[in-house]
């Protein structure tokens, strides 16, 4: 069932993924040869009788793909990608992502909706015995969170997440207090440790947000998913940075063993694992998207680069350079998957 449930997800994001290269490329002119779900052997398969792309359903839930004319050899033809002007090939192919953030933002809204009795705010309520936080010229209750360090926080979602990771330093605070906003400089969490990584820990707790509007709770939501892809980002930051260890990375398999725990430890609550299932499913959406977006070889963001780079100079990329260097980064991503998907292998059997 677990195996299922991944399956599930994995196999609706890339299809939303996929759609949204479809459906632009479509809306360019552009002739989609095949549009195509998983990879390897085909299973099931199609052919549309008025446009004649072949839909396509295969063995491996590994991946997709669509197949545009044109897309990996110059054509002359007016519906080839090729032959698309630079503002519409960049639209094609970012379209895939930007499904995906738009997805993770509905899914978003669906559980903000799903818990409005139980929307966290950014006002101190109280604080839990042991805090640090309220030391001398520290947080007081009634204090409202505006900012950690540099970053402005609207949900208590956000607060948390930021004091979680910028908190295993003292963190500056910018409060609003009687209708001020004042800073307060060296606020000091206190910390814990997880696989040898430093976090901060909130040592508080904050007000509800009482009958929240329908204007409050796309507000809300729309903080939360922007908070999702700063994670997304801070996660890939710290990974070079050498904060994270590769080890942190995860694979579907992985994502299907997180599965599996969260299931069985949720005593089987049928909401509970809704908006595990939802949840799960907006974070690896967002993820997607983002990291889709990376200016990197054989990623859509390194072939918007090179769009973007014609674009500027008016000079093409040469075929044969182009498909060198996507291949180049298909391999490194490969040889990245293979360890990752063997790390989370080696883990199931350590369990």
């Amino acid at each position: 069932m677990y195996i299922i449930v991944a399956i599930l997800i994995f196999g609706i994001l890339i299809m939303i993924h996929e759609f949204g290269h479809f459906a632009i490329a479509r809306a360019c002119g552009v002739y989609i040869e095949e549009f195509s779900i998983g990879m390897g052997p085909k299973l099931l398969q199609r052919k549309g009788k008025k446009h004649g792309t072949l839909f396509s359903l295969r063995a491996l839930p590994i991946g997709g793909y669509v197949s545009m004319k044109g897309e990996n050899e110059a054509e002359d033809a007016p519906d080839s990608f090729s032959a698309k002007r630079v503002w519409q090939r960049m639209a094609i192919v970012v379209a895939g992502a930007a499904m995906n953030l738009i997805l993770g933002f509905i899914i978003v809204f669906v559980i903000v909706c799903m818990s409005r009795d139980q929307l966290a705010s950014t006002t101190i309520h109280s604080f839990l015995e042991g805090a640090t936080s309220n030391a001398a010229d520290g947080l007081q209750a009634e204090d409202t969170v505006i900012k950690v360090n540099n970053v402005s926080v609207y949900t208590g979602e956000e607060l948390i997440y930021e004091i979680v990771n910028q908190g295993s330093e003292p963190v500056r605070l910018v409060v609003v207090r009687d209708g001020e906003k004042i800073v307060l400089d060296q606020v000091t969490f206190p910390t814990f440790e997880e696989n040898g990584i430093t976090f901060g820990d909130y040592d508080f707790k904050v007000y509800a947000v009482k009958d929240p509007t329908f204007g409050q709770l796309l507000r809300i939501s729309w903080h939360r998913s922007l908070s999702l892809v700063k994670m997304v980002w801070d996660s890939l930051i710290n990974l070079i940075t050498g904060r994270y260890a590769l080890t942190s990375l995860s694979s579907p398999v992985g994502v299907t063993s997180a599965v599996k725990d969260t299931i069985q430890s949720s005593g089987w609550d049928a909401e509970q694992i809704l908006r595990y299932v939802l949840h799960i499913t907006a974070v690896i959406s967002i993820n997607l998207g983002v990291f889709n977006l990376i200016p990197f070889p054989a990623l859509d963001g390194g072939r918007f680069a090179l769009l973007a780079f014609e674009g500027i100079t008016r000079k093409k990329v040469p075929q044969d350079m182009e498909g060198k260097i996507n291949f180049a980064g298909i391999v490194l991503l490969m040889i990245l998957m293979v360890f990752v998907v063997g790390k989370d292998i080696v883990m199931l059997f350590l369990k």
